[in-house]
Parts: structure tokens; sequence; C-alpha cells
């Protein structure tokens, strides 16, 4: 080895070549990569050759993390996909906005989403020209009239089951309007994951997801995915999006999200069986009013769930006689569920709504869509369901 200085040596990094791979994925830890040759760097610049250039543009962490995500979608499904991943599931959703609906097109969507997408779509994409229209997605006649009367709707996004009403969509018929009128569809997957749910499976072009929820589960990593079908419109402007606003993932949360994912079948079920288990056990609580889990014979969407489900997922919301007040007193309580704004990870979190997750939706858009002061959010954890059960019951009181 040429003999160097020390400073220099403390500089470089002495390489070893191995024929040994390593059994987990590794983290690239690192902002931008080497070339052989000036030949071989302009090759991969212009695109005739492939590799990695900079860490914004690409990373073999986040690369080999998004093709998962991506594969998991289109699991048993005969389409091809790909998948980018991102800081946040904010900044994923911000980015195909901006690449697949420009200034003059409209955003058809639902008034019960996630408080944070309705936000971005008010305050951030309104006023760039991309404006939204909310409306009840689950009048398909209504939504076709919409679709007829304004050829300008360039995109139908929405939420299946819903945060936090956990009402349900039919994905196959907004997905066939789409296509009939020219017009993207995609799905926020975060509530189900590829486990629960396959987007891809009834028509839509994209499937996004916070990656900060169910796809890691442990609530230590923020991360965002877009995932969509090879050969079909909207790829390059995402990747354009991308690498220009700079909202990439980077490899420490990629390997996170990963580490998360190697257990995302056994997670789900367990999510599952609790959050059914806990649903019953509220629909008999004297003091409970109104439970919103599609997995209960009684939620009005349970026939339409059953058919693009293969499981009712962990999230579910209830309202407690004596509403807000009510709300209140029974969060206090609580003593083992935790109150936390997030949700999908492996214990069970609680949330307010209305004060917290949807603080800055208008008020009359939060009641139009049963999203009241009163309504309790449930993130179902992976925990023993009678220990959730028996903080719950002594929470909710007599």
């Amino acid at each position: 080895m040429k003999k160097i200085g020390f400073g220099s040596r403390c500089v470089h990094d002495i390489r070893k070549e191995s024929t040994t791979a390593s059994h987990t994925l590794p983290i690239y830890a690192t902002s931008s990569f080497d070339f052989s040759s000036i030949e071989q760097g302009m090759a991969v610049f212009t695109g005739e050759e492939e590799g990695h250039l900079y860490s914004r543009f690409g990373n073999p962490t986040i690369e080999s993390v998004a093709a998962k995500i991506a594969a998991l979608e289109a699991y048993k499904l005969d389409i091809e996909t790909y998948g980018y991943l991102f800081s946040s599931g904010m900044n994923a959703i911000t980015t195909l906005m901006l690449a697949c609906v420009k200034p003059g097109q409209k955003i058809l969507t639902q008034g019960n989403l996630y408080g944070g997408t309705t936000e971005l779509f008010n305050k951030i994409l309104q006023p760039l020209g991309l404006d939204p229209i909310l409306t009840n997605l689950q009048d398909l006649d209504q939504v076709e009239r919409l679709l007829q009367q304004d050829d300008s709707i360039r995109m139908i996004y929405f939420e299946t089951p819903a945060n936090p009403t956990l009402a349900c969509v039919d994905i196959a018929a907004l997905a066939d309007l789409g296509q009939r009128y020219d017009c993207l569809v995609t799905a926020d997957n975060t509530f189900c994951s590829p486990y629960v749910q396959q987007p891809f499976a009834f028509g839509v072009d994209f499937v996004v997801h916070s990656t900060t929820k169910y796809i890691n589960g442990h609530g230590n990593s923020t991360g965002g995915a877009i995932i969509g079908k090879k050969g079909q419109p909207g790829k390059e402007e995402i990747f354009m999006g991308l690498k220009l606003v700079g909202g990439n993932s980077n490899a420490w949360d990629a390997w996170l999200i990963n580490n998360g994912m190697k257990t995302l079948e056994l997670r789900m079920e367990r999510h599952c069986a609790n959050a059914l288990q806990i649903a019953k056990y509220l629909t008999e609580h004297s003091q409970v009013e109104q439970v919103n889990y599609p997995g209960l014979t009684s939620h009005p969407d349970h026939a339409l769930a059953k058919r693009q489900m293969r499981a009712f997922g962990g999230m579910l919301s209830f309202e407690l006689a004596g509403g807000l007040e009510a709300g209140k007193a029974f969060m206090n309580r609580l003593q083992f569920c935790k109150l936390a704004p997030t949700m999908g990870d492996v214990d069970t979190l609680v949330l307010h709504p209305a004060s917290m997750s949807h603080l800055r939706v208008p008020p009359e858009v939060r009641l139009a869509n049963q999203i009241t002061d009163g309504l309790v959010r449930l993130s179902v954890g992976i925990e023993n369901a009678e220990d959730i059960i028996a903080d719950l019951d002594q929470a909710i009181g007599a």
C-alpha cells in the first residue's frame, strides 16, 4: 500500500474487496458515489450506464426498500411496479400532485381525509393553481357528474378506509370512472398496508403510503412512498420532482423501514385480530354510542370492505356518550394505551382528531364528514388484547 501522510490516512478509507455478501441490507451512508473513470462518470450521468451519482438522485439502500414496497403492492398481480421513497408521506403526496397535476387542473377528493392532506390541498396546492374539489366519493353518480361537467379534473385522490371515520369507497368503481374520463386515480393505502389491501388489483394508477405507519410499524423513522405501474405515464415526472425538490428519504430511515417490513405480515395479522375483538367489545359497552370499524357487520361499508380488503385493519374510531367532555376524561384516564399523534405502531395509540390530526380542518368540513368533537381514534397495537380492553374499560368508566 502506498505510504501517505497521517492526515491523508485519516481521510481516505481502506477498502477491502470481499466475496462475502452482507446478510442484512447495508446502510449506504454516503452523499455521493465514486467513479472508476471519467468515462464511467459520463456514461452514468447521461443514462447510458446504470449507476449511482448522488444520494438525492438514488441510493442502494433507499432503492432496495422502495422496490420491496412496490413488490408487496403488486404481489400476485399481473403488473410490474416501481417505487420511490420520500422523507415523509406528506412529501410523497406533494411530489405526486406536482408531478401529475398542472396549474389549472383539479383534484377530486373527499372531505374525510387525513387533516394534513386536506391542509396541503387547501393551503399549498390551491394557491399554486391545483384546485381541490371535495365531494362524497361514495356517491358514484355525483362523481361521474363532476367528471362530465369539468374536464379539468386530472386526479381522483382517496383514502379507504378514511381517516378517522373508517368510511370506505369503491376502489374499482372510482378507477373505472378515472379511466373513462382520462383522470388519474390515487389511493392512499396507509391505513391498510399492502397486506390488508392492494389498490392496484382494482385498477388505480398510483398508491401512496406514509411508511412511518404500518410499513415500518415501530415508530422510529418517518418516510413516504409513491408506487406506480411501469410503462404508465408519470414515472419520469415523479423522479424529476424527487430529484429537484429534494424530498428523498435517507439511508438510515430506509434501513429502519426495511427492518420493520420484515414482520409486516405477522404484525398485521395481530393488529387486525385485536382490532376486531376490541371493536366488538366497544359495541357492547353502555357508554359507547358509535363504533366505526369496517369489520363489524353493522358498519355501513362492511360488504364493500369484504370485497376489497383481506382483513379489516388495525384502525377504529368511536364516540362516547357525553361527547367531547367524556372523550377528554377517557383519554386522561388511560394508563396502558398511549396518547400520541400517529398510528400503526406496535403499541396501542389514542388520538383526538378534532384537537390533533384535524385541528386545522374547518369545523364545517369536519362535522359534514362525521369528524365530531367527541370522536376518538384508536390505533390498536399488537399487545395482548385483554390488556388493551382492561385499560379502555377502566378509562371509559361505568
